[in-house]
């Protein structure tokens, strides 16, 4: 008998898989935006947000339900959050790829690092929302540096 195919739930918070990363599992959830931010950026700032902020949507669902699946607040695995905090740094800071990896970089420093409220917000409840909320808070500031540091 065939395996059945994994949990819809499962396979957006771990990005397809990104999450399963031995190594860094959050890094390779943020390159993993990647792909998805160049083909927003042809179809306009419209679509771009508006499918950001899906995402975020989908994210607090699912981010939510892989939690409950393994009984663990934050788990390693789901990086959705990643990718919604990626897009929105990559979206602000705007420019051409050398910003748009400007950007990521610095939303990993914003993400790993957590400042100030960046750490508050992550324990928001219910826990889908906590998790999805620090990367969205590290996105902006990401955005917002990478506009003012890559873009003269």
């Amino acid at each position: 008998m065939a395996q059945a195919p994994e949990n819809v739930a499962t396979l957006l918070a771990t990005w397809f898989g990104c999450g399963k990363a031995p190594k860094a599992p959050g890094t390779v959830g943020s390159l993993g935006a990647l792909p998805l931010h160049f083909l927003l950026r042809r179809l306009g700032p419209g679509a771009y947000a508006l499918t950001t902020l899906g995402l975020f949507a989908v994210g607090v669902w699912s981010a939510q339900k892989e939690s409950d699946r393994l009984a663990k607040p934050d788990p390693q695995s789901v990086v959705i959050d990643e990718v919604v905090g990626a897009l929105i740094a990559m979206g602000l800071a705007g420019g051409g790829v050398g910003t748009a990896l400007g950007a990521l970089a610095l939303f990993r420093v914003f993400d790993i690092a957590k400042p100030g409220v960046i750490d508050d917000v992550q324990h928001v409840e219910p826990e889908g929302m906590g998790i999805m909320l620090d990367d969205v808070l590290a996105g902006l500031a990401a955005g917002v540096s990478a506009r003012i540091l890559f873009r003269r």
